[in-house]
């Protein structure tokens, strides 16, 4: 059977092993890249929007913070997250890790934290789990630096790679704030289940948010599971690859 879209493409996301499967066991193929290596389809319609209301900004703990952050530039954010003390996480990091990636980027990828890797860079997804969002993206047509900006809920690493807690995820809400109101994404791919609850507010799982598109503050946003989960499971990549191509479909219906 000839695929409508290219081998090299799936190979990049390590998604061909299942493909091969796939076909073998003659289920039906995962839904076409468009514009890669096949003529666009008819644009189908999209997914219904997430029936919960629009998460609103959650508000801060210390208002006064809040609205300073609020007024920063680039490199007064830059400041503000490296010097930051408004909560424990602080103690054990060696830097802050604010985010990587075209200031003007249509997509945003938001994740959930630094790791080890990320903390002795300073940049997010640097690690296994940021080669596979590499490799992700290449697949989608996109790349970091270019038409991507990626950033974490926190920005500091939670010891031992912990989920964040909601209280830390409060405090670095106005950082993660400030980068959408400079970057003005298009769209806002979360990574993970701390991602997409931090922008929706919902505590759903990730399997029922799936194939839908929410909304934060007025932008689309799709969610997709976080690369380090995909690691572990590896079959789970052909759902995210489904969650990337209705990110793409949104995209490019606005």
């Amino acid at each position: 059977m000839k695929l409508p879209y290219g081998e090299d493409t799936l190979r990049e996301m390590e998604l061909w092993p299942f493909i091969e499967l796939q076909q073998r066991s003659r289920l039906p193929p995962v839904a076409p890249l468009t514009g890669v290596d096949a003529p666009p389809p008819a644009r189908p319609a999209l997914p219904p929007r997430s029936s919960a209301a629009v998460a609103p900004s959650p508000a801060p703990a210390d208002p006064a913070r809040g609205t300073r952050i609020a007024q920063l530039d680039w490199p007064g954010l830059t400041a503000e997250s490296a010097a930051c003390q408004a909560c424990g996480l602080c103690r054990q990091r060696k830097q802050a890790v604010l985010g990587v990636g075209a200031t003007d980027a249509p997509w945003l990828f938001v994740g959930e934290g630094p790791g080890s890797e990320e903390d002795e860079q300073g940049e997010p997804f640097v690690g296994p789990a940021g080669k596979l969002l590499d490799a992700m993206l290449a697949a989608a047509g996109l790349q970091r630096g270019r038409e991507v900006y990626i950033a974490n809920v926190v920005k500091c690493r939670p010891p031992g790679n912990r989920t964040p807690s909601a209280d830390e995820a409060l405090a670095c809400a106005p950082f993660l704030d400030r980068q959408i109101d400079l970057i003005q994404p298009k769209l806002i791919v979360a990574l993970g289940k701390t991602a997409l609850t931090r922008l929706t507010g919902s505590e759903a799982s990730m399997g029922s948010m799936r194939g839908r598109r929410h909304d934060y503050r007025g932008i689309p946003v799709v969610a997709t599971y976080h690369p380090a989960y995909l690691l572990r499971n590896l079959p789970e990549k052909l759902k995210a690859w489904e969650d990337l191509m209705l990110a793409k479909k949104t995209l490019a219906a606005l």
